[in-house]
């Protein structure tokens, strides 16, 4: 009898997906220097998509045996129509390379090994080892995350979820209880016959002796285990506490920021909102665009906005005080915030900042990143937050961006993992 077998597997074109994953695994140190440099080199609509990663040839080579000089060597090599032993080839001609071109002694190059990263791999080697620093798990209302915990034992029950101990010491229980009168019983009838003594003849000692051995028979007619004994485990789910966070994301588009340093704060922030897209599902992002004043703003003008004005920092730490306080009590939301500015600001405004940051921000989250985007030197926000690090080395970072090559490292840097 012939059988038509038809492979209708759904996984029929990754067939090489383990290898592919042991690829990505063994040469992971070049494929993340590539895809640092292709994020550099994106534009902020393209950050998500994938890319073409080459890795020097050199790189991948395979370790190989090879015969040593020296010894006897046997070889078997193919036959030929036109050359016997003895004689003599001569050298090709055009250079040693056969490639006709010109020799130099400047210049160095090496073959690349080209291949592509889906979307997927790419935006893990993106955010491979960055978490969101000191998240506590705080949230238990409206948990849709369970885990099962015993909750007493049941009298059915599946095989698996049989308790021993329990079951065992309700057998013990059950047996006492039955078998104490019994036992008493017993007890009675052996001091009788110690009263009566040794004399086996008496009718009444014989009546006794079966009486006791009947007691006897009963007690040890007990069942060591009964179905009535068995104790099942209750398991119940208990709602566990979730990662419940809000990251606050606050950007200068005031008239100091030109249009490049607008780019690069928009590039830092995409970078982090794919960052909480792709890692924390559950976490709110609240957008907050300032110039002399706050506003709360949704995803799309807050990276496509053209308002812009004057400059007055304290109005969107303010503002996001304000939110915090009525929207995200500290008792159930872990709280983040990033800030990036050219670091310009209205003079008497930076020291209002300052405190605003120690006295009342700093206390309620858990992490704030300031980046202060500026070509030239460090501007009179990076000096009212230079005491600041100091006072909350946990909570409080700031780095500095000259150029579209900074941004990507100075991510990772606020939001690396540290080791516990």
């Amino acid at each position: 009898m012939a059988f038509l077998i038809i492979d209708r597997r759904q996984q029929g074109k990754q067939k090489s997906a383990v290898n592919r994953q042991r690829f990505l695994k063994r040469f992971r140190k070049h494929i993340k220097e590539a895809v640092t440099d292709a994020v550099n080199k994106r534009s902020i609509t393209d950050m998500e998509r994938g890319e073409e990663i080459s890795i020097p040839k050199k790189d991948i080579s395979e370790p190989i045996f090879r015969q040593g000089k020296g010894g006897k060597h046997h070889r078997v090599l193919p036959g030929n129509k036109e050359f016997v032993r003895g004689d003599r080839i001569d050298r090709p001609k055009g250079g040693s390379g056969g490639g006709g071109g010109q020799a130099s002694n400047q210049g160095e190059g090496m073959d690349e090994f080209v291949f592509e990263l889906n979307q997927q791999e790419f935006l893990d080697f993106m955010f491979e080892d960055l978490e969101l620093p000191n998240l506590v798990r705080k949230q238990l209302k409206d948990s849709d995350s369970y885990k099962l915990v015993k909750g007493g034992y049941l009298r059915d029950g599946i095989p698996a979820r049989l308790n021993v101990v329990q079951s065992l010491r309700g057998a013990k229980a059950r047996r006492i209880a039955l078998g104490g009168a019994i036992r008493r019983d017993i007890k009675a009838l052996e001091e009788a016959l110690e009263e009566l003594g040794a004399d086996e003849d008496s009718g009444e000692r014989r009546e006794i002796a079966a009486k006791l051995e009947r007691s006897r028979r009963r007690l040890n007619q007990i069942p060591f285990l009964d179905d009535f004994d068995l104790r099942y485990n209750n398991m119940i789910q208990q709602p566990t506490p979730t990662t419940s966070a809000v990251m606050f994301c606050l950007m200068d588009v005031s008239g100091s920021m030109t249009q490049d340093i607008k780019d690069l704060a928009k590039r830092f922030f995409v970078l982090l909102h794919l960052f909480l897209k792709r890692h924390y599902e559950k976490t709110e992002v609240v957008f907050i665009r300032h110039h002399t004043k706050a506003d709360e703003v949704d995803e799309e003008e807050f990276f496509y906005s053209r308002e812009t004005g004057g400059t007055v920092v304290s109005s969107a730490l303010e503002l996001m005080n304000t939110i915090v306080r009525e929207r995200y009590p500290t008792d159930s939301w872990n709280v983040y915030a990033a800030q990036a500015s050219d670091g310009e600001n209205w003079q008497d405004d930076s020291p209002k900042c300052r405190d605003l940051l120690i006295k009342s921000l700093l206390p309620l989250v858990q992490y704030y990143a300031y980046v202060e985007i500026s070509s030239g030197k460090e501007q009179e926000l990076w000096h009212a937050y230079g005491e600041i690090p100091e006072l909350f080395p946990d909570r409080f970072a700031m780095r500095n961006v000259k150029e579209p090559a900074d941004i990507f490292p100075v991510f990772r840097d606020l939001f690396e993992r540290k080791s516990t």
